[in-house]
């Protein structure tokens, strides 16, 4: 559940504590945290409003959650960002989630839960989920052999056409049993690596405005020092 520093053994929080940039030279390369490993269906996440945000399988209506058939991806999210639920997207016109950012990975090799990846950006997706914005970056491990060839979420269609769909249509449909249905924003299309790295700077922009106090963060834990 809980994170630790290396170095120091002390619990860290994989939100706050863990860097989004892997360096000035590297833009489009950035860490994630894994929360569901490639082709499991065990629901987890990181818990945003418990002290030091343990990552823990969720639980709805007393019972453990999992989703109704397994994710074809590495999924996690990209530690230092959040969506602003205070803030309405000009284009879409709906506000964010209140959580971390997240990613999909799309690459060959299993993550194990909680770790921390290298990941290169490709596009992103607009998910809808209820009236809240809940976008889905898309990226490739920079150690996954794809990552040589794969530079935008363009090269990724032409060369691997029913990903970007099979993601769009796994998050529209997950909970179809459960009677709701997700939306996409910009007609379903992935936006491309630029578009995505600016969300992902929008991001980190709106979680230093929760850190530092200037947006009230309500039930989130952000730090014993915010």
């Amino acid at each position: 559940r809980f994170f630790k520093d290396a170095a120091s053994e002390e619990v860290i929080s994989p939100w706050h504590d863990i860097p989004l940039h892997t360096g000035p030279a590297t833009p489009a390369e950035l860490w994630m945290v894994t929360e569901i490993s490639k082709m499991t269906s065990a629901k987890y996440e990181i818990h945003t409003e418990e002290p030091q945000n343990p990552i823990a399988q969720d639980v709805q209506k007393g019972k453990l959650r999992h989703y109704h058939g397994p994710i074809f991806w590495n999924y996690g999210f990209f530690p230092q960002t959040w969506e602003d639920p205070t803030e309405t997207h000009p284009e879409l016109h709906v506000k964010g989630d209140n959580d971390p950012l997240d990613v999909v990975e799309i690459g060959s090799r299993e993550f194990k839960k909680g770790q921390v990846a290298r990941v290169k950006i490709l596009g992103v997706l607009a998910m809808i989920d209820h009236g809240e914005l809940d976008w889905k970056v898309i990226a490739v491990s920079t150690e996954d052999e794809l990552a040589q060839t794969l530079e935008t979420v363009h090269d990724l269609e032409a060369s691997m056409p029913h990903v970007v769909s099979g993601i769009r249509e796994w998050f529209r449909w997950y909970k179809a049993p459960d009677g709701k249905l997700n939306e996409f924003g910009f007609g379903g299309h992935a936006l491309n690596r630029s578009r995505a790295l600016e969300v992902i700077e929008e991001t980190h922009d709106a979680w230093k405005r929760l850190r530092s106090g200037e947006i009230k963060h309500g039930d989130l834990w952000v730090g014993d020092d915010a």
